[in-house]
C-alpha cells in the first residue's frame, strides 16, 4: 500500500499538490555507475507521438519496464523486465518512500536539444492522486511546474545527478511539468519516472 505521508523537508508547490526533492538520494559513485549500466542495458528507442493531429518523432529516447504496457500521446509501449540496475534503484527508492512501484518510464536526454513538453502524468491507470517517483541521473536538467489552470506560479528545480523528485497527493490534477530545451552543451542525462498502474 502507497504512503501518501512523506516526511521530507518543505513542499516545493504552493498550494494543490505536494513536490518533494531529495538530492544525493544516490551518492555520486552509485549515480555514476548507474548512469553508465543503464546506457548499454536499455532498449532505447526513438517513439513517434501524436502532438495535435500530427506524429512526430520524441526528442528524446525511451522505455517502458514493468508489466503492463502503457499508452500515452497515441502510443502504446511494450514492457521490458525489470533488469539487475533497475531492481536496485527500484529496491532502494522503495524502502526509502515506502511505496511500491510496478512500472517505470525511462527518458534518455542525449543533449540539451532534447526535451519534454508540458503534460500531466494523470492517465486513469495511475488513479487519482498517483505517487510519481522520478529519478535522475547525468546532467542536470532544470524541471518547470506550473499550475494547469492558470499558467502561472511557475516552480523551477534543478534536477540533480543523483537526485529524487517525490509529486504526489493533487500534483498531477492540478500542475503540469516539462523539461525545456537548453542552448547550453550538455551531456546525457537519464530520467527514470516510477509509477503504479493499477
Amino acid at each position: 500500500m502507497q504512503n501518501s505521508l512523506f516526511p521530507r523537508p518543505a513542499n516545493l508547490l504552493p498550494f494543490q499538490g505536494d513536490v518533494f526533492y531529495e538530492p544525493g538520494f544516490f551518492s555520486k559513485q552509485e549515480a555514476d555507475n548507474h548512469l553508465i549500466a543503464l546506457q548499454s542495458e536499455i532498449p532505447w528507442k526513438q517513439e513517434p507521438i501524436l502532438l495535435f493531429g500530427k506524429k512526430i518523432m520524441q526528442p528524446r529516447l525511451t522505455a517502458w519496464m514493468g508489466d503492463k504496457p502503457y499508452t500515452y500521446s497515441g502510443i502504446t509501449m511494450q514492457p521490458h523486465v525489470f533488469g539487475p540496475t533497475m531492481m536496485a534503484i527500484k529496491n532502494k527508492l522503495e524502502a526509502f518512500t515506502q511505496s511500491t512501484f510496478n512500472t517505470a518510464l525511462l527518458n534518455l536526454y542525449r543533449d540539451g536539444s532534447d526535451s519534454m513538453g508540458w503534460h500531466r502524468d494523470n492517465e486513469k491507470e495511475l488513479g487519482p492522486e498517483p505517487i510519481i517517483a522520478s529519478i535522475s541521473l547525468g546532467a542536470v536538467r532544470e524541471f518547470q511546474l506550473r499550475h494547469y489552470q492558470t499558467k502561472e506560479h511557475v516552480q523551477k528545480i534543478s534536477l540533480e545527478h543523483g537526485s529524487l523528485l517525490l509529486m504526489q497527493g493533487q500534483t498531477n490534477t492540478y500542475w503540469e511539468h516539462r523539461i525545456p530545451k537548453t542552448s547550453k552543451p550538455l551531456a546525457a542525462r537519464i530520467n527514470i519516472t516510477f509509477r503504479q498502474i493499477q
